[in-house]
C-alpha cells in the first residue's frame, strides 16, 4: 500500500509538472518581441540594413544580405501590425501579421512599387522612424505548422504587394561591395526561405494574465 501511494504521489508530481509546462504551449517557437537575425537558406546570408540609402527608387534605407554572422545591423525585432497587436513573449502564429524592425535604426522592413536597383524585382527598403512606418511594413508569417518554430525555414508575404521576401544572389559594388540584393518576388520559391539564427528570444509569461505589450 506504501509503494502504491509513492507511485500515486510521483504521477502527480508528474502530472504537475506537464500542467506548468503547458503554459508554454511552443516552447521551440519565435516569440513576440524577441530579436533575431534572419538567415536567407538559399543564399546563407542574414537579412541586413544600415545607414546607407539607395541611389535610385525610393531612396529609403537599403537592406541588404551578408554573410557575417556577428554583425550587429542584422539584428531585427519581431513586432505586432500595430501597437498591442502581439504581446511580448507570445509565440508567433503561422499566418500572423507581423513587422520587423531594424534594431539599430528604428526602421521596419517595408517594400512598395519601386523597382529594385540590381536584378528589376521590387524594392524592399527599411522605412519609418523609431519603429513607426505605414501600412506597408506589413508580413504575413508563411509556415506550415501552428507556430513559427527556430527550426523552421519560413516565408514572408507582403500584405501591400503579396511579394514574398526574396534574394537571388546579386551582389552590390561601392559602398556595399559584396552585400547581396534582397527584394520582393511574387512567387513562392526557393530563394525566399528564411531561418531564425542568432537572438534573444523572448520566453512566454507563466502568468497569462500578466504581459507587456510591445
Amino acid at each position: 500500500m506504501r509503494g502504491g501511494c509513492r507511485l500515486t504521489t510521483l504521477l502527480f508530481l508528474a502530472l504537475l509538472r506537464g500542467l506548468c509546462h503547458g503554459r508554454d504551449p511552443a516552447p521551440g517557437a519565435v516569440t513576440c518581441g524577441s530579436v533575431l537575425k534572419l538567415l536567407n537558406t538559399r543564399h546563407s546570408v542574414r537579412l541586413h540594413s544600415h545607414e546607407v540609402k539607395y541611389g535610385s527608387g525610393s531612396g529609403q534605407q537599403s537592406v541588404t544580405g551578408v554573410e557575417a554572422s556577428d554583425d550587429a545591423n542584422s539584428y531585427w525585432r519581431i513586432r505586432g501590425k500595430n501597437d498591442g497587436g502581439c504581446q511580448r513573449g507570445t509565440p508567433v502564429k503561422c499566418g500572423q501579421a507581423i513587422r520587423l524592425t531594424h534594431v539599430n535604426t528604428g526602421k521596419n522592413l517595408h517594400t512598395h512599387h519601386f523597382p529594385s536597383p540590381l536584378s528589376n524585382n521590387q524594392e524592399v527598403s527599411a522605412f519609418g522612424d523609431d519603429g513607426e512606418g505605414d501600412d506597408l511594413d506589413i508580413w504575413i508569417v508563411q509556415c506550415s505548422g501552428t507556430y513559427w518554430e527556430r527550426e523552421d525555414a519560413v516565408r514572408f508575404k507582403h500584405v501591400g504587394t503579396e511579394v514574398f521576401l526574396s534574394i537571388t544572389g546579386e551582389q552590390y559594388g561601392h559602398p556595399i561591395r559584396g552585400q547581396r540584393e534582397v527584394h520582393g518576388m511574387p512567387t513562392a520559391n526557393h530563394h525566399n526561405y528564411w531561418k531564425a539564427m542568432e537572438g534573444v528570444f523572448i520566453k512566454p509569461s507563466m502568468d497569462p494574465t500578466k504581459h507587456d505589450e510591445l
